[in-house]
């Protein structure tokens, strides 16, 4: 028999959930101190994608509003500087969708193939988490990106925001979930096995 919350949810999931919450608030802290190059290294993207396969979009969701709270008091005075609101709605929205469409895309694909369904998780939530931060750039702070792009040297706002401000990052945030996140759920799914 299957323990149970009072709400119905799983034990184990309510147990994972948190871990992986915790999971979040530490590697994103440390990620301020883990550097590649003249880039800090996020690896917090991996347990929202573990959340999204072991426990759903829910989960995935909540995780990526953990990740996005946690940037918003560690990580993001330059663009609350400029645009408070602007800065809430960009950095909340990333977190949340990236979260909402990785577990619902690990659901999708699931039915066919679960590690199929880990890698496309783990491929949507930087897209995704990328995308909407470049997007909020756009939409709430593009007179500030044109600034700091011609101070940088770059010739464009937009060649600074890819080249400048994500691409590195996001090239290795990319690689990282795809290589980690699979075999995380792999070795969580074989424990689940012999238990």
């Amino acid at each position: 028999m299957k323990s149970q919350s009072r709400k119905g949810i799983p034990t184990k999931i309510i147990a994972l959930t948190a871990i992986l919450t915790a999971l979040v608030v530490v590697l994103q802290f440390l990620g301020q101190f883990i550097r590649f190059g003249p880039f800090a290294i996020s690896l917090v993207l991996i347990p929202i994608v573990i959340g999204a396969a072991t426990c759903g979009p829910k989960v995935s969701t909540w995780l990526g509003l953990v990740f996005g709270a946690i940037v918003l008091v560690s990580d993001a005075q330059a663009f609350i500087a400029i645009d408070v609101v602007g800065t809430i709605v960009t950095v909340l929205l990333k977190g949340v969708l990236a979260g909402l469409l990785s577990g619902i895309a690990y659901k999708l694909v699931a039915k066919k193939n679960i590690y199929l369904a880990v890698v496309i998780a783990a491929i949507v939530c930087p897209v995704v988490n990328t995308g909407v931060f470049l997007l909020g750039c756009w939409v709430f702070f593009m007179e500030t990106i044109n600034e700091w792009a011609l101070s940088f040297g770059f010739a464009s706002a937009g060649e600074y925001m890819i080249l400048g401000m994500v691409g590195a990052n996001f090239l290795f945030e990319l690689a990282t979930n795809i290589i980690l996140s699979p075999v995380v759920v792999r070795l969580l799914n074989i424990r689940k096995k012999t238990n």
